[in-house]
């Protein structure tokens, strides 16, 4: 706070009272308090004024969704970790908004979280920043890469996709399609891992990727398909981004009596229970997604306590093609 108050050219006191009563404060001079906050990095905390160094007992958890089944394992997992800790979870819902994630880590971190797990590695450059200088773990969940800000678990959606589009190929499929929906990082990289398995296998993806950035669904997964055989009739097979979509797909293949696997084959993503539920059941890539969450608090639990060593900073839990009958031809 003295750092802002000299940038400024005010009082200390004048700083704290522009934080806690606003209304008392110019708007010329709230604009300059909140240009040199920004610009410095300072993050007010109000819950801890006592030493800097002050930390809470709860682990701040980032979230793109509370609706999507995928997300609510990756929660069972980390809630079932901090049972009998004495840390709790706070968690927040970006709703896939980079700048909705971007806020919600500031006010996270104002409130001095013990650890902090975040998804995905596309933060924006303001909340890479905020999170390189946390002081905290910080745990991104979801994905595997390079150049973690602190801590990693998950898995690579690039090569998952790649060895799904694969294992549709290996079964005969000369035509395979890819259906995805909403379009985030992470669906842009198994999109990516997709035309690079074709191109790897010297075949044309034609007009065989349908997307949309409408939000995932079963009834969204029928109109894709319906709408990818329009342009796309010699589609044989189809990669479904998830497998809310792979059984949509399923549905409408059935509306217009073709035959899975032979004329069409269906492959989803993170293999639900209702992949295997499904008549014919369907092949997906199962990942293993109460396991992150776990993990990543068992890595923040870990750094506290002192004990990560440097080659264990990416957990890498790989995925797993499931096959099942959707895919396979001729058995």
């Amino acid at each position: 706070m003295r750092d802002v108050a000299q940038e400024v050219g005010v009082s200390v006191a004048t700083v704290s009272r522009a934080l806690r009563n606003p209304e008392v404060v110019s708007e010329a001079l709230k604009s300059k308090i909140a240009a040199a906050i920004e610009s410095l990095g300072y993050l007010p905390d109000p819950a801890a004024r006592a030493l800097a160094s002050t930390r809470s007992d709860v682990i701040a958890v980032i979230l793109p969704s509370i609706s999507n089944n995928v997300f609510a394992a990756v929660m069972d997992g980390i809630y079932s970790a901090v049972e009998g800790t004495r840390y709790s979870v706070q968690l927040g819902y970006s709703r896939y908004a980079p700048l909705s994630e971007e806020n919600l880590i500031r006010l996270f971190l104002r409130q001095r979280p013990a650890g902090m797990i975040v998804t995905g590695i596309d933060q924006t450059d303001a909340a890479q920043a905020l999170l390189a200088d946390a002081g905290c773990p910080v745990v991104q969940v979801m994905e595997t890469g390079p150049a973690p800000h602190d801590l990693m678990i998950g898995f690579s959606h690039y090569d998952a996709a790649r060895a799904a589009t694969a294992h549709l190929i290996e079964q005969g499929y000369r035509n395979p399609g890819f259906l995805g929906a909403r379009m985030d990082p992470r669906t842009q990289r198994r999109l990516h891992g997709f035309r690079d398995e074709l191109r790897a296998r010297g075949i044309d993806e034609g007009r065989r990727v349908h997307t949309t950035t409408r939000p995932s669904s079963v009834t969204l997964g029928g109109h894709l398909l319906a709408e990818l055989l329009g342009v796309a009739p010699e589609t044989d097979a189809i990669f479904c981004i998830n497998d809310d979509i792979a059984l949509g797909a399923m549905f409408e293949a059935q509306r217009r009596n073709l035959r899975i696997p032979d004329e069409l084959g269906i492959c989803g993503f993170n293999d639900m229970e209702m992949m295997g539920a499904a008549e014919p059941p369907i092949t997906s890539v199962r990942t293993f997604r109460r396991e992150m969450g776990e993990g990543a608090v068992q890595l923040i639990l870990d750094a506290l306590a002192g004990d990560v060593p440097e080659a264990g900073k990416v957990v890498d839990l790989g995925f797993q093609i499931m096959p099942r009958r959707s895919t396979m031809r001729g058995r």
